[in-house]
């Protein structure tokens, strides 16, 4: 479990690295992947098979990553790619939107000026898992308990883990 400061800490730390790689490599775009899972809790089981999906996932797109960090806070792995931020943001959000576990990933592709945002490659804001309003609104909200969102969470990774065996 983490608190709240931990998770903000670990955030600024990310930004900074995220920064660095961009300066050490200004010719390139950044492709930054984390799990996303509410709660305190964010290596568990569950994190670590959508780790697992979303490495693999970013693996046939862009290759091997350029680096990794295994944190208390959760895993972050790390792509130095040539393709223009906007294609590899349209790549990254088709993950998202059609990996089964998808929605649990978060991939953000940050170029010189900042993160690249969803609109900006005319898509939507990512909606939320329970009732597909924006996240954004759901969250602000709070729609939905903790235990909902969870209960949704163990039946996505059950089925995926299901569909990985069958396959």
């Amino acid at each position: 479990m983490i608190t709240l400061e931990q998770l903000l800490r670990s955030r600024d730390e990310r930004a900074a690295f995220q920064q660095k790689m961009l300066e050490e490599y200004p010719d390139k775009t950044l492709v930054s992947f984390t799990v996303q899972l509410p709660g305190p809790e964010k290596r568990n089981q569950w994190s670590a098979q959508v780790a697992e999906a979303g490495v693999d996932a970013l693996k046939e797109r862009f290759g091997e990553p350029s680096g990794t960090r295994d944190k208390d806070t959760g895993f972050e792995a790390y792509w130095l790619v040539r393709e223009p931020a906007l294609e590899a943001k349209r790549r990254c959000c088709e993950i998202e939107e059609k990996h089964p576990l998808g929605r649990l990933m978060d991939i953000d592709v940050i170029r010189k000026d900042g993160p690249v945002s969803r609109t900006e490659v005319g898509l939507e804001p990512r909606k939320c898992l329970l009732c597909g309003r924006p996240v954004r609104v759901c969250m602000r909200e709070r729609t939905h308990s903790a235990e909902e969102l969870l209960q949704q969470i163990e039946k996505m990774i059950t089925v995926y883990g299901i569909q990985k065996i069958n396959a």
